[in-house]
């Protein structure tokens, strides 16, 4: 019988803190590649997103979606280790989709690690497709993940999804 998952719904700014641990909390993953650690000095996904929606009573993963040329852009996606595997980032990922649509929007991008396997190829099985020229505002936020040193743990990409 399959676990159902928590239910979705808007964070709260008082739950931003607890946001930031599942992020640190999920990114721990990555070490088993080599990959980190990150650098978590910026914050802004949270506090000037668009829309955090978060899964589950307290949190146990959530995701922080603005607006970035017009798209909807998904800044973070985290998901707590114990709850991993079950659907929920897929979840997470259709209800930013969700969002975006209700407020207009005709796409999501996002960027993310080309080679890792939970990252560019679940996005691909979720209908995100690479991009192969970015926006001003997508070559920004590629710029910014190069100073903060991102790239320096394997290649980036930027991806849409059609709405």
């Amino acid at each position: 019988m399959s676990q159902e998952l928590p239910s979705i719904r808007r964070a709260t700014p008082s739950e931003f803190a607890r946001l930031r641990e599942i992020e640190v909390e999920s990114d721990a993953i990555f070490a088993s590649l080599g990959i980190g650690p990150f650098c978590y000095d910026d914050a802004v996904y949270l506090e000037r997103a668009a829309v955090v929606l978060v899964a589950g009573e307290p949190p146990v993963g959530f995701v922080s979606v603005d607006v970035v040329d017009g798209a909807a852009h998904i800044w973070q996606l985290s998901v707590l280790p114990s709850a991993q595997g079950r659907g929920l980032g897929r979840a997470l990922v259709a209800a930013a989709c969700d969002w975006a649509r209700s407020e207009g929007f005709a796409a999501v991008t996002l960027t993310t690690f080309r080679d890792v396997p939970w990252n560019a190829p679940f996005y691909e099985k979720l209908g995100f497709r690479a991009l192969s020229q970015l926006t001003a505002g997508l070559e920004a936020i590629c710029r910014h993940e190069i100073e903060i040193g991102d790239d320096a743990f394997g290649p980036r990409i930027a991806m849409r999804r059609e709405l």
